[in-house]
């Protein structure tokens, strides 16, 4: 039955609301697999990493590449979903990286400098079998790592491999050994168990950095483990031959120049591979980047002999090497049983680009939630005594319409934790304490409406007006003034959150967030449920409201009634402004 003429459909306005609440918790109960808000750093914990810049020259960076690399790594970290990141710069060359929970950001940091390189030849990475016991003598430059006569070598680069290859224990303390003719004539090092090195020195990978790259790829000592030592960067030249290792160091590639590389790639995305399982990576270019990839492709796929592989190499790993079967004129694919996690970094990598320096890891460490649970213990209980005092303050002055508080106060809740779970989700919102204040305040102001609205209310019935017609003369002034404060509120979190960073960003988030839930269960919600109450009889009685007594007690309805109305009940004909 529709509601008289005048009056509020208030079953629209609670069918639309309890829409509104089944759509946020049916989202929270029927997608993703938790239920519970996503917290920050200083709630749960988390990982902080410090990194240090490291140029060729060994001198500071330049600032404005130290803040490059900052604002990149902050914004892959944010790429991810992990918000309440706190990347900054300390001192003139090193970064800190604090994200909550377990998150890889370790991967995040690093330089990403994208190659796409044509195989050339590929290797074992690990030696097969025990080198020859003379430290002296260089392996052979054979191909796949087959053996073959001994290398002509310069003398000054046995000091390298003698190094890199570790003899056997069976050569006698003191021996030497005899150079057969048309050796080279350098005396070959007396060896001894003792004195057998154990792995190469920072003077040895320098020395192998500079070996050209088809003597490295042929040197079978130099394995994968070895090459792991070069210093970050080594293989960053574009118009060189170079050598690198797939992730798990059994293969070792010999790669041609690089064809195209990460500042061409316009985008990237990531989804699952149907094929091969797994996910992959979707990768497509910008400006000269498509027509080189084009060509790349064409030249992979013609080659004789066939050298159909092309090598995706991220820093100093090959991260796939696809074989082409045909010329790719669209976007490029990187597969390699990535999991989830794995493609998402490697894709946010990518879009965001590769840091103008390199880093090395100084310190990694966990930080601990304790001190945070602490102070969120005692801010939840500075919290609900707040919401105590508000309850019984209601009570006490509005009666029913305090129940309609609370009531309010609950719905709202209710509708904000759904809505941090959600948003954990979807955008990586994390909970942190400065977060919960912003919610804390946001109490006040969900309070400040609904005292706007019953002061209205109670101007009505001043005015000598029943509480059912008071209700939507109030409503109507009541609600100008709400939404302009809410505006005021809403507009200052804005520039909270665009003009600050860190802590004071989800103190700004928490806050407009509130206040748009303020203007949903004022709306649809409060009003409505005072409509409806005040149609009761009840609603009108002094004992049960603060309304209707102060049209009783009012001075100036008195002497508009006259002696002769002393002890009557009956409505004033006339109205009476508050003295």
């Amino acid at each position: 039955m529709a509601a008289p003429s005048g009056q509020l459909r208030v079953g629209r306005y609670f069918i639309a609301l309890a829409a509104v609440i089944a759509l946020i918790y049916g989202l929270v109960f029927f997608t993703g697999s938790t239920r519970t808000p996503k917290l920050g750093l200083d709630l749960q914990g988390g990982t902080t990493l410090t990194l240090k810049a490291v140029t060729k020259d060994g001198k500071a960076p330049r600032k404005d590449s130290l803040n490059e690399a900052r604002i990149i790594i902050e914004r892959r970290v944010n790429g991810t979903g992990v918000a309440e990141a706190q990347v900054v710069t300390q001192g003139n060359d090193q970064i800190v990286v604090s994200v909550p929970g377990r998150e890889p950001i370790r991967q995040l940091t690093s330089t990403a400098q994208l190659r796409f390189r044509q195989v050339l030849q590929t290797g074992p990475g690990a030696v097969a079998a025990p080198p020859a016991a003379n430290p002296s003598s260089l392996p052979s430059p054979a191909r796949g790592g087959s053996s073959a006569t001994p290398a002509k070598t310069p003398a000054k680069k046995a000091v390298l491999t003698s190094a890199l290859i570790a003899p056997t224990a069976t050569a006698k303390p003191g021996a030497t050994s005899t150079p057969k003719p048309g050796a080279s004539a350098t005396p070959t090092p007396s060896v001894s168990p003792s004195a057998a090195p154990t792995g190469p020195t920072a003077a040895d990978i320098a020395q192998l950095v500079k070996l050209p790259a088809e003597t490295v790829f042929r040197l079978n000592q130099v394995t994968c483990a070895v090459l792991k030592l070069r210093p970050p960067g080594s293989i960053d030249e574009v118009n060189k031959t170079q050598v690198a290792c797939d992730e798990t160091g059994q293969t070792k590639y010999l790669l041609d120049k690089a064809r195209v590389v990460g500042t061409e790639v316009g985008n990237a995305d990531y989804q699952v591979d149907s094929q091969n399982g797994g996910w992959k990576v979707i990768l497509s270019f910008r400006g000269k980047g498509q027509g080189r990839w084009t060509q790349l492709t064409r030249d992979a796929v013609s080659a004789q002999p066939p050298k159909n592989e092309v090598a995706i190499v991220l820093d100093d790993v090959v991260v796939s090497a696809p074989r082409i079967e045909v010329e790719i004129a669209g976007k490029a694919e990187i597969t390699g049983q990535f999991t989830q996690s794995q493609a998402k970094t490697l894709a946010n990598q990518l879009k965001y680009g590769a840091l103008p320096l390199t880093f090395q890891l100084l310190n990694q460490s966990t930080v601990s939630p304790t001190l945070g649970v602490d102070q969120l213990n005692g801010g939840l209980i500075a919290g609900g005594i707040g919401l105590i005092l508000v309850a019984v303050y209601s009570l006490l002055y509005y009666r029913i319409l305090g129940l309609v508080t609370i009531a309010s106060l609950g719905l709202s809740a209710l509708v904000t934790y759904g809505l941090i779970v959600l948003l954990g989700r979807k955008i990586g919102f994390t909970l942190t304490l400065a977060g919960i204040a912003g919610f804390i305040v946001a109490v006040g102001i969900t309070a400040d409406s609904f005292v706007v609205f019953f002061e209205r209310l109670k101007d009505e019935v001043k005015d000598g007006r029943s509480v059912r017609s008071a209700v939507p003369r109030a409503w109507v002034r009541a609600r100008r003034t709400i939404l302009s404060a809410d505006a005021v509120s809403f507009l200052a979190a804005a520039a909270l959150y665009v003009f600050t960073v860190g802590a004071v960003r989800g103190f700004a988030f928490t806050l407009g967030l509130s206040t748009l839930l303020d203007l949903l269960i004022v709306f649809l919600f409060t009003h409505p449920l005072v409509s409806l109450t005040a149609r009761s009889r009840t609603f009108d009685s002094p004992r049960m409201t603060g309304l209707g007594n102060v049209r009783h007690r009012d001075p100036a309805l008195a002497a508009a009634a006259g002696a002769g109305t002393t002890g009557t009940r009956g409505r004033r004909s006339t109205p009476a402004k508050e003295s």
